[in-house]
């Protein structure tokens, strides 16, 4: 028999190699809770007791067992509890039986269509009861989702579609959304797309108000045979049963992201992988009893930190989701004194706009008890500022696509410190490896690539066997992060290694500078990039937003920063912006914005030659 993790050929003959082969197989049941389709070889695991297991909550042990599970399991056990109430959106009320029903008859409609195992299927939806409906519906039926993020240009959402060999899109009947696909029908790209009216998941008046008011942004839909609506694909006795699905090999979800090497991927995220990292992130709130749960669901479900982090932990909770479909403070902090939820996961521009509000003191938003960060690095004065106006306790995790995507969080009501992303979760281990040896692990304290092992994992990337060969090499997710871990086990994050400013020699961390910005009381917003300079390599500048009635300049800040930095991390330039362009979750767009400044500097030397008086003759 040979050892757990490995495959026979590893364990064949007898001595060293054999002997090899099975410390290299109890490694790898160590790190995964259970085998891969194609186990790889992992480098040695630190010793237990890992030192970030004393910061765990009582009676959380990083052993944690998780059965691989079809990721739909969830929604399966939380519908034992028919009347409760599941989801809640713009007034209307939908209980565990009514989504469960509904899923079903999705289900059976989808199969009709031809969805079964494997067959990629899109969503692009915000957030709504389309979205949690449809995206277990295709999972029942034994298809992967794809998310497609609604913000995105026709030409990115049409490179995904023929990418992901997508053929049949779920989408709404407004323009927005409807014109971005429908061209892809003409191009053979699609075959089919399913209609979901937006008026219908709204309750009396609204939905007729919507047809009322909402007109011009009604898509006009083609009445053919490759145009379905929602309501004729559920139009089924739901009779259904899912084909049988292998958790540990069959794709739930392919995630498109930047990832670590720069191009837009799919991230293959297995039933199993998606199911572990909804336990682990559910269990590390300890306080959070099953069915009392109330989650408000603001972050984009299409977004995978929304789709596991609220969707699928919220509906393991057997909790009720708070659906908006967008984020605008005001509606937010209605719908928290309203409704009442007890969990918040956003990113920081969320917390950072909460905190700017002049007139918080008339919303009450006591009865938040776990709010967690995720997405971009959540700024210290941020978290504390928040933590003041509100008194609930938020916390920072991290996380990415490629590993499902929650791999470390901070303690609540743990030990708190500064500018950490927390301890690993349960079953994971977190590695720093050196950034110029990428199988030397390096001790606490110093600086390298963060390199995650657990059973949250990708497959790999969707059609790119040499970029997943790259990240997963070693049996660990290479992230692309620079951090390190100290002697308690906490993770601290410095920046992505493509960001790191080279300027004089010194390598520069954008983070640390935006860290040191964000503390004057004026700032609202700060992103640092390196900008080309042929004397120094790069030259640091920070582009900054100020808060609303405040005033800053830049002989200001540059006094301010005077004793918070090196003299070679001073920003050399300081640009003052209404606003900083970001990404979905809140990341600053910092490649955005040097090549703004450097078609700018380059209209600038075109003037000047232009200007230029002519030679003598």
């Amino acid at each position: 028999m040979s050892a757990p993790g490995v495959s026979p050929s590893r364990a064949e003959g007898d001595g060293p190699p054999r002997l090899l082969a099975g410390l290299r197989g109890a490694v790898a049941f160590l790190r995964g809770l259970y085998r891969r389709e194609r186990p790889r070889e992992v480098s040695p695991a630190p010793a237990r007791p890992f030192p970030w297991e004393a910061a765990y909550p009582e009676g959380l042990s990083w052993d944690l067992e998780v059965a691989p599970r079809p990721l739909y399991a969830i929604l399966d056990a939380a519908a034992t509890a028919p009347d409760k109430l599941c989801l809640e959106f713009l007034g209307k009320r939908y209980t565990y039986g009514e989504v469960a029903a509904l899923v079903k008859r999705a289900a059976k409609g989808l199969a009709a269509l031809g969805v079964g195992k494997g067959v990629r299927v899109g969503l692009l939806l915000p957030n709504s009861p389309y979205f949690v409906i449809c995206y277990h519906a295709i999972l029942e039926a034994g298809g992967t989702v794809v998310n497609f993020n609604p913000l995105y240009a026709e030409r990115e959402i049409a490179h995904q579609i023929r990418d992901s060999e997508t053929r049949t899109m779920i989408t709404l009947n407004l323009k927005s959304f409807h014109s971005k696909i429908v061209a892809r029908l003409d191009d053979g790209a699609l075959d089919t797309i399913v209609v979901c009216r937006m008026s219908a998941a709204l309750p009396f008046p609204g939905n007729a108000l919507f047809g009322l008011f909402k007109r011009k942004e009604v898509a006009d839909i083609p009445s053919e045979a490759r145009h379905i609506a929602f309501e004729r694909l559920i139009d089924n006795d739901g009779a259904f049963t899912p084909p049988p699905i292998d958790p540990a090999r069959d794709i739930a979800v392919v995630q498109y992201t930047g990832g670590t090497t720069g191009t837009p991927k799919g991230a293959m995220l297995s039933h199993a992988a998606l199911y572990a990292n909804t336990v682990q992130t559910r269990m590390w709130a300890t306080s959070l009893r099953s069915g009392e749960v109330k989650m408000l669901a603001v972050l984009p479900l299409f977004h995978v930190f929304g789709m596991t982090g609220v969707m699928n932990v919220g509906l393991h909770c057997a909790g009720t989701l708070i659906l908006l479909p967008r984020f605008k403070v005001t509606e937010v902090l209605k719908a928290i004194d309203k409704h009442r939820p007890n969990v918040f996961m956003g990113v920081p521009t969320m917390y950072s706009a909460i905190n700017a509000r002049k007139d918080l003191a008339s919303y009450d938003l006591s009865s938040l008890e776990v709010c967690i960060s995720g997405g971009a690095p959540l700024p210290r004065a941020v978290k504390t500022r928040f933590e003041k106006l509100t008194g609930c306790t938020l916390v920072e995790g991290y996380g990415l696509s490629e590993a499902g995507p929650v791999c470390t969080i901070n303690p609540f009501g743990g030990r708190d410190k500064p500018g950490s992303i927390g301890v690993p979760l349960p079953a994971t281990i977190v590695e720093i490896v050196a950034l110029d040896e990428a199988t030397r692990t390096l001790p606490p304290g110093e600086r390298g690539e963060i390199c995650i092992v657990g059973p949250q994992l990708m497959t790999g990337y969707w059609k790119r066997e040499a970029e997943t060969a790259e990240v997963l090499a070693g049996g660990r997710l290479r992230t692309g992060d620079v951090g390190y871990i100290d002697d308690d086990g906490y993770v601290f994050l410095i920046d992505r290694i493509k960001d790191v400013i080279i300027s004089g020699g010194f390598n520069v961390y954008p983070r640390m500078v935006e860290e040191a910005i964000f503390l004057h009381p004026a700032v609202e917003g700060a992103a640092v990039c390196g900008i080309p300079d042929r004397h120094r390599g790069e030259v640091i500048k920070a582009f900054v937003t100020v808060r609303e009635g405040a005033t800053l300049t830049a002989a200001e800040l540059r006094a301010f920063l005077k004793d918070k930095l090196a003299p070679f991390k001073q920003p050399r330039e300081i640009e003052f912006r209404d606003s900083i362009p970001k990404t979905l979750v809140g990341k600053p767009l910092r490649r955005a914005l040097v090549a703004e400044h450097l078609a700018r500097r380059e209209a600038r030397r075109k003037t000047a030659r232009t200007k230029a008086p002519a030679p003598a003759s």
